[in-house]
Order: structure tokens, then C-alpha cells, then sequence
């Protein structure tokens, strides 16, 4: 009868270990997935940098799901070496080919003064409430804490700030700003679903706030009951990871436009008219932004407001969703987002297309031009408003 020894003996001689020195090198490369074996409680206490954490008990059932490519490098450790070797002979078994284990382990590791770090933590009420995040690969523990920390500013909480906020909120994003001067009209419920019958008359953030309070408590609400403007948009927006620009109207487009460029901070854009309705992101240090798109605001005449064109209820809640999403991916750095791209929606054919947006050579609001920026205000374009 084998005795464990023997079965390690065994393991070890079909596998490839590697010190911890090897590791750390292949490790600072990239494209190396660090997988941790061990316990929650062990985890807990300090594991390697973005390490993705897998216990031993449960490496069968959930590898294949968390690591798709078979053939990808995997590094796996332990807190001595012993379960990881374990660990990279059943990771053979199961078809991958490129698994090394860490000799020494996280132990090892730690000893020798190597980088790590106490992983993200949740309670068990928000390990509850995420559930369904955290059994996502691209997202987990680590993820939905990015979430937490994150702080988003909404531009609206009428049409497209309401779906967005609901699902921003209900997602876990920790802190959301709400700009809004507006009161709740009885004409707004037929779109803007933050807001209800026994609300009207009541001021917009006030009430975006105590529905997102129902929604969610873990999440933080800013409210600016106030009207944007060059004297006071440089204060409310600086700190935002994020800005979803639910404007209705050329003039808060623009402020908005020139003060996040000089930020850097990145905007997902979205509009509504009638039946259609567009979503792009303006990422100042990675792609075009508006201006790119609309160098010029169009004559007042030519820019009519929902007020006066229509909306289909339902077609905020549409775009203003993909703006959620699109905000998340930009908050995990998942996917392909809209940088770059246009979203056209058109509801009375149902079809979603995809245009490139080029940045403007001649355009002089850059981020790379920030420090000349100036940012004033437009006035006379349109009817002011926030919220379709």
C-alpha cells in the first residue's frame, strides 16, 4: 500500500517544480495565471498579487470554468509546495499542458521578502448579494471589492441616469454622484424609473437617493442638487473613476466634455430621440471624445430636446443600461469596450450597429493639451435640463 510520501514522490516526478525566484521572473513577465490552492482561511491572510484563488478541495469542479485556455501558463502554489504538486498533476490529468508548481510555496515566498498582499474581503452579507458576481472569473472577490471602491458620477437622474444608477447601484459600485436640479414631474414616469408617483414635486436627487438607498446600502449617494456649470464642474467631477453623461442638451455636453478631458477622467456617453438612441465612450487618455464626434454644437433649431421631439419609454432604459454596462467594464477592465466606437440603436427595426470614431486632428481639447484647456459655458444652444 502507497503511503503519502509515495504519492508525493510520485506526483513530483511528473511534474515541473520551479523555485521561487523562477517564479517571481515568469511571474513579472505576464501572461502567467497565478493559481492559490489553498484554504479560505489561509488566503485570507496574505496571498501573491492578483493571485486567482482556487482551494484544493474544489480545484476538479471549478478549474475548467476560471481557466478556459488549457494551454496558457499556470503557475500553482501552496503554503509549502505540497498541495500544489498535487494540484499540477491533476491540472495534467485534466489537460493542461504548461503547469509548473512553486517549490516552498506562499510560506517560501513571503520569507524571502517577495511582493504580496492581504487579499479583498467581503462580508458574508455582500458575499450573499453578489453572488452572482463573484462566481464570475473576470470579476470575483477581488472585482466586486474594485466595485465598492469605485465611485461613479451621473449626469441626470431622469431617462438614462435612471436605469444606469439602478443597475450601478444593484452591481455594488460603492459611491454614486447625482447631478440635477430638477423636480419630479408627473410627465417623467413614463421613463425615469428612479423616481415614482409619490415622489412628484420632490426633488430628483432627493429622491434617485432614497431609491438607491432601498436598493442597496452598501452604496454611498452624492447628491448635487445644483446646476452644472464652468464655476462648478471642475469640484464636483474631480475624484469620479467614471462619468455616464445622461445631458440632454448641448451646452452640459460640451462642459462636460472640455472639464473631463482636462481630468482624464473617462465618459460614457449616452442619447436618446424618439425611437434611436447612441452609447460611445470618451476616454480622454485612450481615445476620440466628443468633440471628436461633434466639433461644433448644432444651431438650436436643428437640436430639438425630448421635450419637444418624444421618446419611447422603454428606449432609456436601453441605452441607459449599456452605459452601466459599459461603465463597469471600464471599472474592471473587461472586454472591448466602446472606446473608439459608436453604439446606434434604432428599436423600430431592432438593430444595433457599430461605427469607428476617429479622433479629430484639428481638435485642440485633448489630454495631452489639458493644461491649456478652458472651460467655460454654452449657452443659448438648447433648453437647459439633465434628465430626458
Amino acid at each position: 500500500m502507497a503511503t503519502f510520501r509515495d504519492l508525493l514522490s510520485a506526483a513530483k516526478s511528473v511534474i515541473t517544480e520551479v523555485d521561487t525566484a523562477t517564479a517571481q521572473t515568469q511571474i513579472t513577465a505576464g501572461g502567467v495565471t497565478v493559481l492559490d490552492v489553498r484554504e479560505p482561511d489561509e488566503y485570507a491572510e496574505g496571498a501573491l498579487v492578483g493571485a486567482l484563488h482556487i482551494p484544493r478541495g474544489h480545484l476538479e469542479a471549478q478549474v475548467e470554468g476560471r481557466i478556459l485556455d488549457k494551454g496558457s501558463p499556470v503557475i500553482v502554489y501552496c503554503a509549502g509546495g505540497v498541495r500544489s504538486a498535487f494540484a499540477a498533476k491533476t491540472l495534467a490529468e485534466l489537460g493542461y499542458t504548461n503547469v509548473l508548481s512553486m517549490a516552498g510555496g506562499y510560506g517560501k515566498w513571503k520569507d524571502e521578502g517577495r511582493v504580496w498582499k492581504a487579499p479583498a474581503s467581503l462580508t458574508p452579507e455582500q458575499m450573499n448579494r453578489y453572488k452572482r458576481h463573484l462566481l464570475l472569473p473576470e470579476v470575483g472577490v477581488e472585482g466586486q471589492s474594485k466595485l465598492l471602491d469605485s465611485k461613479v458620477l451621473m449626469l441626470g437622474a431622469g431617462g438614462l441616469g435612471s436605469p444606469a444608477a439602478l443597475y450601478l447601484a444593484a452591481a455594488g459600485v460603492g459611491t454614486i454622484g447625482i447631478v440635477d436640479m430638477d423636480d419630479v414631474d408627473a410627465s417623467n414616469l413614463q421613463r425615469q424609473i428612479l423616481h415614482n408617483i409619490d415622489r412628484i414635486g420632490d426633488r430628483k436627487v432627493d429622491s434617485a437617493k432614497k431609491t438607491i438607498n432601498l436598493l442597496n446600502p452598501d452604496v454611498k449617494v452624492i447628491t448635487y442638487d445644483t446646476r452644472l456649470a464652468a464655476e462648478n464642474i471642475m469640484e464636483i467631477i474631480a475624484g469620479y473613476d467614471v462619468i455616464v453623461d445622461g445631458a440632454d442638451n448641448f451646452p452640459s455636453r460640451y462642459l462636460l466634455n472640455d472639464a473631463s478631458v482636462k481630468l482624464g477622467i473617462p465618459v460614457v456617453h449616452g442619447s436618446i430621440f424618439r425611437f434611436e438612441g447612441m452609447v460611445s465612450v470618451f476616454h480622454p487618455k485612450e481615445g476620440p471624445t466628443y468633440r471628436d464626434m461633434v466639433p461644433e454644437p448644432p444651431p438650436a433649431e436643428l437640436a430639438p430636446s425630448c421635450a419637444e421631439a418624444g421618446v419611447l419609454g422603454v428606449l432609456p432604459g436601453i441605452i441607459g443600461s449599456i452605459q452601466a454596462l459599459e461603465t463597469i467594464k471600464i471599472l474592471l477592465k473587461l472586454g472591448d469596450g466602446l472606446i473608439g466606437r459608436i453604439l446606434a440603436v434604432d428599436t423600430t427595426e431592432m438593430s444595433f450597429r457599430t461605427f469607428k470614431l476617429q479622433a479629430d486632428p484639428t481638435n485642440p481639447v485633448t489630454w495631452a493639451n489639458r493644461d491649456r484647456i478652458q472651460v467655460l459655458d454654452l449657452e443659448g444652444l438648447c433648453a437647459p435640463g439633465l434628465s430626458h
